[in-house]
């Protein structure tokens, strides 16, 4: 069994715009990233601390925009508004999600499509299942096609189950693995015969959400699984929507979690920050 870790394809992401982010160096442009952030929540913190780190290390800038908890709808959306018409910025990320006060709906359409880097509004949603190659997929779903590519698993005529069915990574990662030419099936926990349908598969997308729920008898040897699951287990640790101690002494290779696709996720947002700055 081959463990599809994230950091090396992580590695390669960042070396490939190394030279991009070079180019636009020499011209005065600096890729940059603006946070709207509402409140303080500590895993907020945490994620927006890891964007910095990451950012600062490959010479490219994270803005925070930090609103008050009691900000009312129109500050919020006045905030999205000066990031879209800031040239200097280039990539916007709304954090989610808000107060139960604020309507999410609402504020993600605002996002310009050029700066929505991780495909929040339902513009950006459209062009990725339109195929279009100039919109930003969300990181996560990209996460997933970078680690396939990396590890050299070949997607043209394959067959996919995508176990999720979600705008943010089941529907999305189903578009853009049809765009590699492979035959996806997209399955969801109220899926009659869910275990056949896993083991019918070359590889399997796990992304319903639930804990360990993809055990030893939804896969068979010879298949890939990326799990895309990030929950707490029963123990109160990290765990994905596979089973690992069961599945991985079955299958070809496995994502671990964390350590897996997580792991590539503010590569891809850097990624898609830094191309947004190449089109501007």
């Amino acid at each position: 069994m081959k463990e599809l870790l994230g950091k090396p394809v992580a590695d390669n992401i960042n070396e490939e715009l190394i030279p991009q982010i070079e180019s636009l160096k020499i011209e005065g442009v600096v890729p940059t990233l603006e946070v709207i952030r509402v409140g303080a929540r500590e895993d907020d913190l945490a994620y927006e601390r890891g964007l910095l780190k990451k950012f600062e290390s490959m010479n490219c800038k994270v803005v925070v925009k930090e609103l008050d908890l009691e900000c009312t709808q129109d500050d919020l959306e006045e905030a999205v508004k000066e990031a879209n018409e800031d040239k200097d910025i280039h990539g916007i990320l709304m954090f989610r999600p808000l107060p139960k006060h604020l309507s999410e709906a609402g504020i993600k359409e605002l996002i310009a499509p050029s700066k929505d880097v991780d495909s929040m509004g339902t513009a950006s949603l459209a062009g990725v299942f339109a195929g279009d190659k100039d919109t930003f997929p969300p990181c996560t779903a990209q996460a997933v096609i970078e680690i396939l590519k990396f590890y050299g698993i070949e997607l043209k005529g394959k067959k996919v189950t995508v176990v999720g069915r979600s705008l943010v990574i089941g529907k999305p990662v189903s578009m853009l693995l049809m765009g590699e030419n492979a035959t996806v099936t997209i399955c969801h926990t109220k899926t009659a015969d869910l275990k056949a349908e896993c083991k019918a598969a070359d590889i399997i997308v796990a992304c319903a959400g639930s804990a360990k729920m993809i055990d030893s008898g939804y896969v068979r040897e010879g298949q890939y699984v990326i799990d895309v699951g990030m929950n707490v287990d029963s123990e109160g640790k990290l765990c994905g929507d596979v089973d690992f101690s069961s599945v991985s002494g079955i299958v070809e290779g496995i994502t671990p979690v964390p350590r897996g696709v997580g792991s590539v996720t503010t590569s891809v947002l850097l990624k898609h920050t830094v191309s947004g700055a190449l089109k501007a």
